[in-house]
């Protein structure tokens, strides 16, 4: 009998170490063999006690240990400044390409031997009702009998027919900047190739977000930011060279393929390797310090070199130095290890820790290459979900629907204020968009000490509804400096909209679609701004239709914010069940400042991070300044390492979704 047991125990002992045995290969497979597969090896998310949590960790939990903005940190900080200037100028330079010209009239071949302008203009130009010159008509007379005869104002006056320009057009040379409007001829009856090439930029973007963010999925963030910074400068230096509209279409649709990811590739490596008490204060900082003063110095740029050719072609060379950023940024550690490259990751991590100074034990590495191969098989599981997804719960198909209508009202009304501070004060273009654009860096401030305050969901009405007001407001002004005013304060209120607008969105999506869903509501946004241009166009039928418009956007952008659940102080969704069941006891009147729901709740002290810093980020996650994540809650504990006698003291950050800056 005792024999027999012993032959029972032997066999159980004998079998708990081949499920031991098979538990280890699992946990070590590479990720390739994961990936020859169509789905990864039987794998269940197994609940990790305590003292798991100890001995795994992830990237927010590693920054501290090697620096969360030591000298590897500040110099990536620096390599942002010429991508914040390939932002400004990608996005504001064809704004001032196809500025209309403001003094022109129909040339007339026959009478320009006529060296005296007011003499050409008596004699071939009607004058309209004000007493100003015509420029888009002249009369229909033989100019060469008008040209040849001794009294040639006997053959001319207001009684003669007028007929459209027939030679194309004299260009004053008050306009301080000649633009290709005003080379090409786009005017009078062309005057809508203009918006036609800006609104072709803009299917640029569409494309350029989608192949773009596919690129970057599979080979790359750093590859997905060369390569587009790359395009952006031949689109560039071939615009100089463009002879007729066809041509300059195709280089508007290169360049705008270029647009954004060329910005958001480097804003997403930095925050990355930052560490989570930092990436608000670098997220917008970054902005206040690079990306401001570039929109800014803009218009003074284009009025200096005079010419659209030169503002193009001296613009575009600084995108050159660009290119050498392969060479000296690191790839995206997070991207590595959702594409199961871990050991290409952590050389990128331990060339940080040298580089900070902060060496650490090889365990420590060995910990945290388990949990990356542990979180990739998370992460690997979850790519079975997508749009679709979402759209399959009522629920989630209503939020979806609305912030995608938010998002494209609110991405309209942004950029409708961004064009129109060039034909609000044509006799000051220069100068007013120069106020305009200054109105971005208090907007970004703002948003930060407001926001975990007052909540998303009314801060997002609030302004929304406050840009529309604005703009409604202007457009039933009479004086013009009363309309400017009134025009600046909804681009004010648009700015702070657009800023709050991609991280309520981030934050309401679950995290298994999050990637997904933000990157096709910033698709979708793209989509509104194609209709951008031909509102401003309607500024040649009147000023206050144009502002009438984005004001009626404005007002119904933010009715909708209000169907949207609040997420401060809320827990966010991580399934599709959570997303399903997110704000459904929330009330339409439901404030974070006020009320129930108005207190942070108290969060678990556990270590474990739930793999949330080891998903990947795309790129819409970190939108320029749309998205500030992260204010921390630090605690302090002691992590003993399986294996060792020492002891090493770690911060462990809980990462909320916050602007609060620690």
């Amino acid at each position: 009998m005792d024999e027999g047991s012993d032959n029972n125990a032997a066999r159980q002992q004998q079998r708990d170490a081949d499920s031991q045995t098979e538990e280890r290969r699992i946990n070590y497979l590479t990720a390739d063999q994961l990936q020859q597969t169509s789905k990864p090896v039987d794998y269940e998310p197994r609940s990790y006690s305590t003292q798991d949590s100890q001995n795994f960790f992830d990237f927010d939990d590693l920054l501290p240990m090697i620096g969360e903005f030591g000298l590897f940190q500040k110099l990536l900080f620096v390599c942002m400044i010429p991508f914040f200037y390939i932002a400004a100028f990608v996005y504001l330079h064809q704004i001032f390409l196809t500025l209309p010209p403001r003094y022109y009239y129909c040339f007339v071949p026959e009478l320009s031997l006529i060296r005296d302008e007011a003499e050409r203009k008596e004699l071939s130009i009607p004058q309209e009702s004000d007493g100003s010159y015509s420029r888009c008509r002249m009369y229909d007379t033989n100019y060469t009998a008008v040209f040849a005869a001794k009294n040639r104002t006997e053959l001319v006056n207001s009684s003669l027919s007028t007929i459209p320009c027939r030679h194309g057009y004299v260009f004053d040379k008050k306009d301080a900047f000649r633009s290709a409007t005003a080379d090409f001829g786009w005017v009078c009856a062309n005057d809508g190739y203009a918006t036609y090439a800006q609104m072709i930029y803009f299917v640029g973007s569409v494309c350029g977000c989608l192949g773009y963010g596919h690129l970057a999925d599979h080979c790359g963030r750093l590859a997905a930011l060369v390569s587009s910074s790359f395009l952006a400068l031949v689109g560039g230096l071939f615009t100089v060279m463009c002879k007729s509209f066809w041509a300059f279409a195709v280089t508007r649709l290169v360049v705008g393929a270029s647009f954004d990811t060329c910005f958001t590739m480097i804003y997403i490596l930095v925050l990355e390797y930052v560490g989570p008490r930092y990436r608000t204060f670098v997220g917008n900082m970054s902005l206040a310090l690079f990306y401001s003063p570039f929109t800014m110095v803009m218009p003074w740029m284009a009025l200096g070199l005079g010419n659209w050719r030169r503002f193009v072609l001296f613009g575009s060379l600084p995108i050159c130095f660009a290119l050498f950023s392969y060479c000296l940024l690191p790839e995206s550690a997070r991207w590595l290890v959702s594409v199961g490259k871990i050991d290409d990751a952590l050389i990128i991590l331990q060339r940080i820790s040298r580089w900070n100074r902060k060496p650490l034990p090889d365990k420590v590495w060995d910990t945290f290459r388990e949990s990356c191969l542990q979180f990739y098989k998370e992460e690997f599981e979850g790519r079975a979900f997508t749009i679709c997804s979402l759209l399959r719960r009522r629920r989630m198909a209503r939020y979806m629907v609305l912030m995608i209508g938010i998002w494209m009202s609110i991405s309209l009304v942004y950029d409708g204020h961004v064009r129109a501070a060039s034909v609000l004060d044509k006799d000051n273009v220069f100068i007013i968009f120069t106020i305009a654009c200054a109105t971005e860096l208090p907007g970004n401030l703002l948003v930060i000490a407001i926001l975990d305050r007052l909540g998303r969901r009314w801060c997002a009405f609030a302004f929304t509804t406050l840009s529309g007001i604005f703009s409604l407001v202007a457009a039933n002004l009479v004086q013009p400096k009363l309309v400017l005013s009134a025009a600046l304060a909804g681009r004010f209120c648009a700015n702070v909209a657009y800023n709050i607008g991609l991280q309520w969105a981030a934050e309401i999506l679950p995290t298994v679609v999050r990637a997904q869903g933000v990157a096709f509501i910033h698709t979708m946004g793209f989509v509104a701004m194609l209709l951008s241009p031909p509102v401003i166009y309607l500024s040649h039928l009147s000023g206050s239709l144009m502002l009438n418009i984005l004001g009626a956007l404005g007002m119904l952008g933010g009715l909708l914010s209000l169907f949207l659940p609040e997420t401060l102080y809320q827990e966010l969704p991580q399934t599709l069940s959570d997303g399903d069941q997110f704000g459904k006891h929330q009330g339409m009147w439901h404030a974070p400042c006020c009320g129930p729901g108005s207190k942070p709740p108290r969060r678990s002290r556990t270590g474990w991070h739930q793999g949330s810093s080891l998903r990947t980020l795309s790129k819409e996650e970190y939108r320029s300044e749309k998205l500030h994540r992260v204010a921390v809650v630090k605690q302090r504990n002691v992590v003993r390492l399986a294996g060792t006698i020492s002891e090493m003291t770690v911060d462990n950050e809980t990462v909320e979704e916050s602007h609060r800056y620690v």
